[in-house]
């Protein structure tokens, strides 16, 4: 009987200290079986507080004082060009549409539980298609009003933007009429940008297959990094097997869940800020005007003052041909986020 006794009087001093760490903010930590008492999750399970704090074991917390307010997700898209610049096939040999409906789903997928995760965050997804058949835009529109994910769909009007296009690239040859629509769009998405986002902007090509957590994850860690150095930056969510082609030194970041690390180079998908967008105009608008060599010379030069970062292993999927080094990211199921978004 004292026994009891002695453990009723232990369980109510233990509830009330748990409730005195939860109005201070500390957490408590049952190395016994690995459970937070204060968070009521285990340590295997996400332990942030969406916009307040980052929390990794054993590293502590870091308190968010850069809190994520909007994400706008501007997807280029155009199923009716297989490759933009080589006639080789596609990883898994499909039609250009399977890759742009898969990478939608994708997104659509990934954007539901970010919205889950951080309800306070505005998110929007903006599709800019380039001379898509009506077939395929009907299947993009039904994905989009089945999301229930805020959306609309843009016409590129290419002769709004082609006389701005240098007709002679720094190779000093003819620019392809695939990469002046190429151009255009990216043109499109900037001035959008410019005009319409507030906060975050992810831009990104219709042939990425991006992992359940890419959303969530990409947002946890900008709030995070972008707190710790007081700094806004890149995220690429590809982890492009080109950057492993040569010996570079490089910094490791820890995110929510993955390691992330600088890179100097990226293709034109990534996750940035309207400050970013808007310091760098110039340099990202010079990308829509002059083709450079790589075309991504522009982006290349702004990583120079500027943080971008990358994840180890990667949250998407970019599908080019199985040899390109612009394509599959190492260390990843590539067969498993193929078939997860079959069913768009």
């Amino acid at each position: 009987m004292k026994i009891q006794k002695n453990q009723i009087k232990s369980n109510f001093f233990k509830k009330i200290f748990i409730k005195i760490c939860r109005i201070f903010g500390y957490e408590i930590i049952d190395q016994s079986n690995f459970y937070i008492p204060t968070q009521e999750k285990f340590l295997n399970e996400n332990l942030n507080k969406a916009g307040k704090k980052s929390i990794t074991l054993p590293l502590g917390e870091v308190n968010i004082s850069r809190k994520v307010k909007a994400l706008t997700i501007i997807f280029r898209s155009c199923t009716n060009v297989h490759m933009l610049t080589q006639n080789k096939k596609r990883l898994f040999d499909k039609e250009k549409s399977e890759y742009t409906f898969r990478s939608l789903n994708s997104l659509i997928c990934s954007l539901k539980k970010a919205k889950k995760n951080f309800p306070n965050i505005l998110f929007d997804i903006v599709v800019i298609d380039y001379n898509s058949k009506n077939s395929d835009l009907y299947q993009i529109k039904n994905q989009l009003n089945k999301s229930d994910l805020k959306h609309s769909i843009i016409s590129l009007h290419l002769n709004d933007f082609i006389g701005k296009i240098k007709k002679i690239n720094s190779k000093n040859e003819k620019v392809t009429e695939n990469q002046m629509s190429n151009m255009s769009n990216i043109h499109k998405s900037l001035l959008l940008a410019k005009e319409k986002c507030e906060d975050l902007i992810y831009f990104v090509e219709d042939d990425y297959l991006h992992h359940l957590d890419c959303i969530s994850e990409m947002i946890a860690t900008y709030e995070r990094i972008a707190s710790q150095i007081g700094k806004e930056l890149f995220l690429c969510p590809a982890d492009y097997p080109y950057l492993y082609t040569k010996v570079e030194p490089t910094s490791i970041f820890i995110g929510s869940t993955k390691h992330w690390r600088i890179v100097n180079e990226t293709l034109c998908t990534f996750l940035t800020s309207s400050h970013i967008v808007n310091k760098y105009w110039d340099s990202l608008i010079s990308m829509c005007t002059y083709e450079h060599y790589p075309f991504e010379k522009p982006l290349h030069e702004i990583y120079k003052s500027e943080y971008c970062l990358s994840p180890i292993p990667s949250l998407a999927l970019h599908c080019t041909n199985v040899n390109s080094v612009f394509g599959l990211s190492p260390n990843m199921d590539w067969e498993k986020i193929w078939e997860e978004n079959a069913n768009y």
